[in-house]
């Protein structure tokens, strides 16, 4: 009866886990929306360093935009984004399915 009792916490311990470490595409998009030239996507999925890069791109985007440079910079980024935004649910998913496979051990 003790092991069953002990499996069952064990297992409702691990749904707990993943529970609050799991992401969400459904935030994932709305940072997408409202920070996507800055990389709040990216830093949600743990893509740091490129959302880092992108982070940097678009500040000197906008340094830079008085001079016409930073126009094209500013497109780049925001291309940039919009092809993220087809990948984020392959990142959300893949970051799920890793997380689930880490509790199953």
């Amino acid at each position: 009866m003790s092991d069953v009792r002990t499996h069952s916490r064990d297992a409702a311990m691990a749904q707990m886990l993943y529970s609050a470490n799991s992401k969400s595409v459904g935030v994932a998009y709305l940072l997408w929306l409202f920070l996507g030239g800055f990389g709040g996507h990216r830093f949600y999925s743990g893509k740091t360093g490129t959302a880092i890069a992108q982070l940097a791109l678009t500040l000197l985007g906008l340094i830079t935009a008085i001079i016409g440079v930073g126009v094209v910079l500013m497109f780049f980024v925001a291309l940039w984004a919009l092809i993220d935004a087809f990948l984020i649910p392959g990142w959300i998913r893949n970051h799920n399915m890793l997380l689930a496979h880490q509790m199953a051990r």
